[in-house]
């Protein structure tokens, strides 16, 4: 399993690094005086929807040579980059004053196009020698005036581009716009535009290796470290209180009740049975819809790997900033890489439970998790084609997509499904299993399945909420996230309380005789994943200015899959941990 283990990394990692779009790339070009340098206009989009962006010539910009599109990688494609060939010509430490570009005489409709992107704050991305730099359209001049007809509206006719080199390397850029060079979109006229630049060369001494690290460098800020290390404490006290609390209250408890068995079974033979240690005969009972309950393990085990893999490529560097689709690159390759494990997993646990038609089993592992999130992606397709964003996958893309399904993942599945089917395992249960099911005593309200999912998932939420802000502003936002380390512990902590508090809740609900604890400890485990759906609520009414149907769809939707993906992997963990702990005491005692 090592073995196999370090071969998904090497593999994953020679996948993903082998896109062209990791630091070695184009970029590491050296330039002489007058070479042209590769500048991409990439997407134009309304700033406080991330998801809404267009390609670059679906407004009204015009160029002064054909447009040529830049070919891409896989995960470029998926995070909805386009580039073009942009109007701008900025040669290498060739300095330009004014400079025309093109002219284009705006229609009636253009100027409505134009008016309707500024209103908005729709803002353009570039990419010059590959560092990213962005700039908005125009500007809405409101001083004065309260009523929204009043206002002005004016397009940016003149970008003023200045770059930073190191001898023969492009080491930084920056955009702005002349606030002097206005073109008055207020009025339903055509007019006339020339767009201009002009743009500015100065050298410096920072090092080529370290030209992005402005761009991590703003998630590193001071105060951003401080609201970090607030919330790694605050997981940690969490971590504290809770693990010794339990620690100290089940191994009292426990040491009590083992005592207390002990001693009935010298004294009483006969003496009626109580707690947990009555229902011996019930608590290995294999639980309702075993296919699905072993299918969910699986998707689980196997969501749990990839999160895994993707820290691994996270600390070692991989995703650095503006890194162009690598992180989607790395999901679909590790995910396609990881199948397997979830076939074996599934296959290997529904044998275990008796199981016959495990075919039938291995249908339901691969659909699990991927039909909803494939039945989600056409609906958001579908509407991101019908906007005619650059969301919208290519024909091909999809084709590439469907065949890294039929040739990778679905093969390996099932032969992770044979290899699990032939393992031959039992399953380990200290006691015997009687063949009547004892009756489960009435339980109080708060001992169901929904008070219980509530109080699991709210502790483990509470850990982790902090840093979720500064996660969805990074995905839904143009905040930059490059802090892995501290994410790392996070999670780290994220399992740790689930798996405590999975536990704790499995212990409470064997001593009131409810045996019926394999669903109840995975939906328990997983439940965090509903809260973090919760939090998509107030995140988007509180925290974000996202609008618009597209963008609505686009964040519930693709949230939901995560959170589900979440409820999954959480609840494997939860389930495992509960089945350890369940073992262990049951094997500490005399089972009858």
């Amino acid at each position: 399993m090592d073995r196999i283990r370090a071969f998904l990394v090497a593999v994953a990692v020679v996948a993903i690094c082998g896109v062209p779009q990791v630091r070695s790339t184009a970029s590491d070009h050296r330039y002489k005086a007058g070479d042209e340098v590769p500048l991409y206009a990439n997407k134009v989009g309304p700033y406080h929807n991330p998801s809404e962006t267009y390609r670059y010539f679906d407004f009204p910009f015009c160029s002064s040579a054909p447009v040529k599109e830049k070919k891409e990688a896989l995960g470029e494609v998926l995070n909805g980059d386009r580039l073009v060939s942009a109007p701008y010509k900025l040669e290498f430490l060739t300095e330009k004053e004014a400079e025309i570009a093109c002219k284009r005489k705006l229609t009636k409709e253009e100027v409505v196009k134009f008016r309707k992107a500024v209103s908005k704050d729709y803002y353009f991305q570039m990419y010059y020698d590959d560092l990213p730099i962005w700039g908005f359209l125009g500007k809405v001049e409101k001083e004065g005036k309260t009523d929204p007809a009043d206002y002005k509206y004016y397009l940016f006719k003149h970008l003023v581009f200045e770059i930073h080199y190191n001898k023969d390397r492009v080491i930084e850029i920056t955009v702005r716009s002349d606030p002097n060079a206005l073109v008055d979109l207020t009025e339903d006229v055509p007019v006339d535009v020339d767009f201009m630049y002009t743009v500015k060369w100065k050298e410096t001494n920072t090092p080529f290796e370290k030209r992005m690290d402005k761009y991590s460098l703003s998630s590193s800020l001071p105060h951003h470290l401080e609201i970090h290390w607030f919330s790694i404490i605050n997981s940690c006290v969490i971590v504290l209180l809770l693990t010794g609390f339990l620690a100290t209250i089940l191994m009292r408890v426990l040491k009590n009740d083992f005592i207390k068995y002990a001693h009935d079974e010298e004294s009483a033979d006969d003496q009626e049975e109580s707690g947990w240690k009555y229902i011996h005969g019930d608590v290995f009972r294999y639980p309702k819809h075993k296919s699905l309950f072993a299918a969910a393990l699986g998707s689980g085990t196997q969501l749990f790997t990839l999160t895994s893999f993707i820290f691994i490529l996270a600390l070692v560097g991989v995703f650095y900033p503006y890194n162009r689709g690598a992180l989607f690159t790395a999901l679909v390759v590790i995910y396609a890489l990881t199948s397997g494990i979830a076939g074996y997993t599934a296959a290997s646990f529904y044998c275990q439970l008796e199981g016959t038609n495990w075919v039938r089993n291995l249908l339901l592992t691969g659909s699990l998790f991927c039909g909803p999130l494939f039945v989600t992606f056409c609906f958001l397709n579908t509407v991101a084609i019908a906007y005619k964003a650059t969301a919208a996958l290519p024909f091909g893309t999809i084709v590439v997509i469907f065949l890294i399904w039929a040739l990778v993942t679905s093969p390996l599945l099932v032969l992770g499904g044979i290899a699990g089917k032939n393992s031959k395992a039992e399953f380990q249960a200290p006691c015997r299993t009687t063949k009547y099911p004892r009756e489960i005593p009435p339980l109080p309200w708060y001992r169901k399945t929904i008070p219980q999912m509530a109080m699991a998932g709210f502790l483990p939420f509470s850990a982790i909420y902090i840093e979720l802000y500064y996660i969805f502003a990074s995905v839904w936002g143009h905040r930059i996230y490059t802090i892995y380390s501290i994410l790392f512990i996070v999670f780290i902590i994220l399992l740790i309380v689930t798996a405590f508090i999975t536990v704790a809740l499995t212990y409470f609900q064997l001593a009131a005789e409810d045996h019926e604890w394999w669903w109840r400890s995975f939906l328990c485990g997983g439940s965090t994943g509903l809260f973090i759906y919760t939090y998509c609520l107030y995140y988007y009414n509180a925290r974000s200015d996202m609008s618009g149907f597209m963008q609505t769809s686009f964040f519930f939707g693709y949230m939901a899959c995560i959170c589900y993906g979440f409820f999954l992997m959480l609840g494997a963990i939860g389930f495992r941990a509960s089945l350890l702990f369940v073992r262990h005491i049951y094997r500490s005692i005399k089972c009858e």
